[in-house]
């Protein structure tokens, strides 16, 4: 950017010089120049009053785009031999200008996959990791991090955490999700928590810190053992059910906004999704959060409700896209 405005100012100098005080192409140069670097060369000719304005232009937006190009050439100069800081002011930046994304703090096990799902869905994140040995990792698989003590406020704020819109906090320690989580919804009060958990006892206390959700990986990975001993058809078919990815079957969660002008009051039987799409409505979420297994045809939408609907991965694209044609017709 410093050499496109260098290369900027010095072609509306040339041009300036040549049109407006009617120089040749050399002195039009010549003119700029030493114009720009202020070394105090006398005129080519004498310049008349347009001449004399046009100079005034150019001396001081050459002093402000000089200084600027100066500064920053300076600084690349003199930080060249440290690519990897130059490297995490540009990721920095990236953040920055993220917003409505997730943070997620530990890049173990439960975080690299939360990370691989995000990613998959083409949903902005950010990774918090303590470990600096993790960051090789963090590196290659091209995730935009902070390496910092979550448990640390200045962390949170890199991360972006005070726009962000959802939290995941997979520490490996109980106690450490629970001081973040405290952190974070101090930070953020609209943000949504999901908490992991070792121990049983931690639920609550997790709860009542802030978490909206809070998830124990051991007892999750017990019961699905468990389930495909009992019913071991019925498990095969939802690990074969995805949000994303390479699988036949989808699931999609999807807001009523998007079906349709809310302002509008519309039932399941209206949108008429299995026609159009060959999506199937299998659930509804109401906007107080409550869940209707299979509801009825003429169930009526509300404002800030979502329906969740299963298909096939090119029906679930023919659903994504249908909405706008929808909302035309409203």
């Amino acid at each position: 950017m410093a050499l496109i405005l260098l290369v900027l100012i010095l072609g509306i100098g040339v041009f300036g010089y040549r049109y407006v005080s009617d120089y040749s192409w050399v002195d039009a140069l010549y003119m700029t120049v030493i114009t720009m670097t202020t070394v105090g060369f006398g005129e080519v000719m004498p310049l008349d009053d347009q001449s004399k304005i046009f100079t005034i232009f150019l001396i001081l937006a050459s002093i402000i785009i000089v200084g600027y190009a100066l500064s920053i050439i300076t600084e690349f100069i003199l930080s060249k031999n440290n690519i990897e800081e130059l490297k995490h002011k540009k990721m920095q930046k990236k953040i920055d200008s993220f917003s409505d994304h997730v943070v997620i703090c530990g890049y173990g096990r439960n975080g690299k996959q939360a990370a691989i799902k995000l990613q998959a869905h083409n949903k902005s994140f950010v990774v918090i990791e303590r470990d600096k040995e993790v960051e090789e990792r963090l590196k290659h698989d091209e995730v935009p991090y902070v390496i910092g003590n979550a448990n640390e406020d200045e962390t949170l704020i890199m991360a972006g955490v005070e726009r962000a819109s959802n939290f995941i906090s997979a520490l490996p320690n109980d106690a450490d999700n629970l001081f973040v989580v405290l952190s974070t919804r101090q930070m953020n009060s609209k943000i949504n928590i999901i908490s992991r958990a070792s121990q049983e006892s931690s639920y609550q206390k997790l709860k009542f810190a802030g978490a909206n959700n809070v998830i124990l990986p051991d007892k999750i990975g017990g019961d699905h053992m468990a389930s495909l001993v009992v019913v071991p058809g019925l498990m095969e078919f939802i690990d074969n059910l995805s949000i994303v990815g390479k699988s036949k079957i989808n699931l999609e969660e999807v807001a009523v906004e998007k079906l349709f002008n809310s302002k509008k009051a519309r039932t399941i039987k209206d949108l008429d999704l299995r026609k159009k799409t060959g999506c199937t409505v299998i659930g509804y979420k109401d906007e107080n959060g409550e869940y209707t297994l299979n509801p009825e045809a003429e169930l009526i939408l509300a404002p800030n409700s979502k329906i969740i609907v299963l298909g096939r991965p090119e029906q679930i694209q023919d659903l994504n896209s249908i909405y706008d044609i929808d909302i035309e017709d409203s």
